[in-house]
């Protein structure tokens, strides 16, 4: 039989990080490791991310960054690797980048610069593409594991697996099946950073609207339980996206509302008594597009009945109404666009199983779970790949020192 010191299930950003933090923390006592992957390209989330030039790291991403059942869980692991930390890779492998709004770090060139810089990082482990995982179990000196290429025994275990966002980029549960088989608890996987989806109603200002797009305050929850995001809102055939919807998706749960100020920082009821005592025969219309795209403002107008109605003739109680639409417009999505368009997967393997330091399972010597099968999710701008490249230096660390 095959014998490897580490198999690594997943060639994405995670897998191929933790070999090669592996060989170079360990050098030659690293053993021999074995990073498998049904798909046929390493990487593939890395290719597509960030419109073709790979997000790979935010500048600010600190724990609060992150979604997770157990919040504090990640902190040990960012702390041990930061943005900085990659940065210094990225500049060492001659990768130019920039930084773009919100601290968001994306190459000048291709994403493929950065599987490529990995790649040559994980030079002495084996890659081995188009090979299926199938099962995996305990034994006195390791692990036995079955492949559609064999069988093979390993010593450690490292699920790199990533979640079920983007199917059609080969994601699968394999990686919930194997914390399954080993009894470890899961937060049941949902679809995250994904555009949302309304019922017939509110699908009646969306579709005529579709493709347009606007700076808005979505949020979600209240008091101490409130996220709020003020991005770009765009509004599609089916309902909502942009990164501000995005964002929120994380935190939204089917049946709960979001609220939506179409005008941030902008009270419009005060703006609208003003125009008004401007006197003229400006329409409720032409009003709010002092605020909004015209074919908004016309669109709410019509929504609250006022179409082609005169500011003037409007009476507080209407000018509150209307403004309340604008600056707080409440929703209640039906759902999601689901694992086709999500970007991650939020929850996961439940940390209380883990090692917060190693990331290796509490009761499962030699079995470690990192990046995004972990509950452990990151906003919308570069920290889903820090949490990949944090965890798997954090089970890269505590194996080349076992």
């Amino acid at each position: 039989m095959e014998q490897v010191d580490t198999v690594i299930f997943g060639a994405g950003a995670a897998g191929l990080f933790c070999a090669g933090s592996i060989l170079q923390q360990s050098g030659d006592q690293a053993g021999r490791i074995l990073v498998l992957d049904h798909s046929r390209a390493p990487g593939e989330k890395i290719r597509i991310s960030g419109g073709g030039r790979c997000n790979f790291t935010n500048l600010a991403s600190g724990l609060d960054r992150f979604v997770s059942d157990n919040p504090r869980f990640a902190a040990s692991a960012l702390a041990g690797f930061s943005p900085t930390d990659f940065i210094a890779m990225v500049d060492h492998a001659g990768i130019a980048w920039h930084e773009k709004t919100l601290g968001q770090l994306f190459c000048d060139g291709s994403a493929r610069q950065i599987i490529d810089m990995l790649l040559h990082r994980m030079r002495g482990a084996e890659l081995r593409l188009g090979t299926a995982v199938e099962a995996v179990e305990r034994t006195e000196q390791g692990f036995l594991v079955a492949s559609s290429g064999g069988p093979l025994a390993a010593r450690r275990v490292v699920v790199a697996t990533g979640g079920k966002s983007i199917p059609k980029m080969g994601a699968t549960g394999i990686g919930y099946d194997i914390a399954a088989r080993f009894g470890l608890a899961l937060v049941e996987p949902r679809a995250g950073l994904v555009p949302l989806t309304f019922a017939q109603q509110d699908l009646e200002l969306c579709r005529p609207l579709a493709g347009l797009s606007v700076t808005a305050q979505v949020s979600h929850g209240t008091g101490r339980r409130r996220t709020s995001f003020r991005d770009g809102l765009l509004f599609t055939h089916r309902g909502l996206s942009g990164p501000a919807i995005l964002q929120i998706s994380s935190f939204w749960r089917p049946g709960e509302e979001i609220a939506v100020d179409l005008a941030p920082d902008t009270d419009v009821a005060a703006g609208l008594r003003e125009i008004r005592g401007q006197g003229g025969r400006m329409t409720v219309a032409s009003a709010l597009s002092r605020w909004l795209p015209a074919r908004l403002a016309e669109a709410i107008a019509v929504e609250m009945g006022l179409a082609g109605a005169r500011l003037a003739d409007q009476r507080n109680a209407a000018l509150e109404r209307l403004a309340g639409r604008v600056n707080r417009w409440l929703l209640r999505p039906v759902g999601s666009e689901g694992w086709r368009t999500a970007e991650v997967t939020v929850g996961g393997v439940d940390t209380h199983a883990l090692d917060s330091r190693t990331m290796q399972v509490k009761s499962v010597p030699g079995l470690y779970f990192i990046g995004e099968v972990v509950d452990v999710t990151g906003w919308l701008g570069g920290y889903n790949f820090q949490w990949a490249w944090a965890s798997a230096h954090a089970a890269a660390k505590a194996i080349a020192a076992g």
